[in-house]
């Protein structure tokens, strides 16, 4: 089979195998053949709308079948999908309506004046549901981030809507698997692997959210051979304890793919421990695709904390402040390089990509003797003071070890603002759920596990999750005093019941 337009993938997926199920989502079935002529009717709702050929249509939407379906159709009209959270904040919002410029949006209303539709009704509307003429959009996806800054941006596709559908999408990424997402489509993984997983023969199983109580019951009903996890969510399951399903009666499942953050060491090993090695894979890339390493769990158990090596094309370069490489075991920001073109667009931001290729997200790491990248922060994040360099993320999962403990965000500065001061000022805030929790004995016990210099100087409670359904928090939203300033309506949550206190006295 050849390589051919994402909306020919759909139809002729629909024209081999019509009765086979494609999406299920709870009691709910859609068949290659019930999509191809669903989206076909959509795709002429959104044409009769004011849709042209690589028009972008913002997609804010929760996972289910219409979001499935509403992309094929974007896809069917030749434009983009341009991802939106749901949950944004206004303002976050009606920034990235005036940079994308889309010329429709589905799902939640715009708060521009963008013509809005909805899906559902249109669906029912008379339209044709006949194939359409194919035009292929040149950017296949425009996703959206704040990144660590709290900017709004958007990151255009440099590829157009074009797959072979008998090309594995990756090492990591089989034909013809059972996929369970959990993780909100809105996001740049989620998205991916679950629509070139459609395209290459998937069956999705598609959730609102995650659920570690469900976990193990949707494999095992579902037959799931892959899924996608975040470090929160591995968590999450690995802290049912003994009420974790058993490996074995998840034999189906052949790969768990984790990525999005760097995970803790003891978690990866539990992970490894519970499930096998050859079950967990993960990889380090970003939205914009300009590079990814991978590491299988036999890999990881010899390289401890590593990201794995280069794959795909990809050349890693560990360079300081001045641009100079560095060796081996030497920390540095991470650039990185994929064949000659440049694999994506902002749109409200400026790319750091270098005349000859040379891309960095931004962290921090290192590179050891065989080529392995280990992942320290983001550079964004880094404290650096008098006494020395502290990355948060190690702050994170020394607290997050704590048995009370569900997850945890830590910023810091230096003492007055001088890089001079000899130690920091580390604030953590840490989600302890409904337990009983003494705030001062989280602190002796990160304290006694921790260096001076990376010690918190104060604890805020949390009784709800830090991070989104991708597995994401912004660091930038915790003030390192005073009480933590939610930025979107989805962190103002964690805000309901919060008390901040000062480390105790040594």
């Amino acid at each position: 089979m050849a390589v051919m337009s994402i909306a020919q993938a759909i139809t002729e997926r629909a024209r081999r195998c019509p009765d086979d199920v494609v999406v299920t989502a709870g009691l709910t079935e859609v068949t290659a053949a019930q999509l191809d002529s669903r989206s076909n009717r959509l795709a002429r709702a959104m044409v009769d709308a004011g849709v042209c050929h690589d028009d972008t249509v913002a997609v804010a939407m929760g996972n289910g079948i219409p979001f499935v379906v509403t992309c094929a159709a974007i896809w069917k009209a030749g434009a983009t999908p341009l991802l939106l959270d749901p949950d944004l904040p206004t303002g976050e919002r009606a920034e990235l309506e005036r940079l994308g410029s889309p010329a429709l949006a589905v799902g939640m209303e715009p708060v521009t004046g963008i013509t809005w539709m909805d899906t559902e009704s249109a669906v029912t509307q008379r339209f044709s549901d006949a194939p359409l003429s194919d035009r292929p959009a040149s950017c296949w996806k425009a996703p959206t981030s704040s990144g660590s800054t709290g900017r709004p941006k958007i990151v255009r596709a440099s590829a157009p809507a074009m797959v072979d559908p008998e090309q594995p999408v990756a090492v990591f990424l089989p034909n013809d698997a059972v996929q369970l997402v959990t993780a909100p489509l809105w996001h740049s993984a989620a998205f991916t692997y679950a629509f070139r997983g459609l395209t290459a023969g998937h069956r999705l199983v598609v959730e609102p959210r995650f659920d570690e109580h469900r976990f193990g019951a949707l494999v095992a009903e579902h037959g799931i051979t892959w899924t996608l996890l975040s470090p929160s969510t591995i968590r999450r399951l690995l802290r049912l304890g003994p009420d974790r399903p058993d490996p074995a009666e998840m034999a189906v499942l052949e790969t768990i793919l984790h990525i999005g953050a760097r995970c803790p060491a003891a978690d990866k090993r539990a992970l490894i421990d519970w499930l096998g090695p050859e079950r967990v894979v993960e990889v380090y890339a970003g939205t914009e695709s300009n590079g990814l390493t991978m590491i299988t769990g036999a890999e990881w158990l010899a390289h401890p904390g590593s990201v794995g090596r280069p794959i795909g094309g990809t050349e890693i370069s560990i360079r300081d402040d001045a641009g100079h490489e560095l060796g081996p075991g030497r920390a540095g920001l991470v650039w990185m390089r994929r064949g000659g073109m440049a694999t994506y667009d902002y749109r409200g931001a400026a790319s750091r990509r270098t005349a000859d290729g040379w891309d960095t997200l931004g962290d921090v790491g290192t590179v050891d003797a065989d080529g392995y990248l280990t992942i320290l922060d983001r550079a964004g994040d880094v404290i650096e003071c008098g006494s020395g360099v502290v990355y948060p993320a190690d702050v994170e999962q020394v607290v997050e070890s704590h048995p009370l403990v569900r997850d945890a965000v830590v910023t810091g500065r230096c003492d007055e603002g001088s890089s001079t001061a000899p130690h920091p000022e580390i604030t953590v805030v840490v989600d302890v759920g409904d337990a009983d929790v003494d705030p001062d004995e989280i602190l002796r016990y990160a304290a006694g596990r921790l260096e001076h210099r990376a010690r918190p100087t104060s604890i805020t409670i949390a009784r709800r999750p830090l991070r989104n359904g991708a597995g994401k928090t912004r660091r930038s939203a915790y003030r390192p005093t005073g009480r933590p300033r939610p930025t979107s309506r989805s962190e103002v949550t964690i805000h309901d019941a919060v008390h901040r206190h000062p480390a105790p006295s040594e």
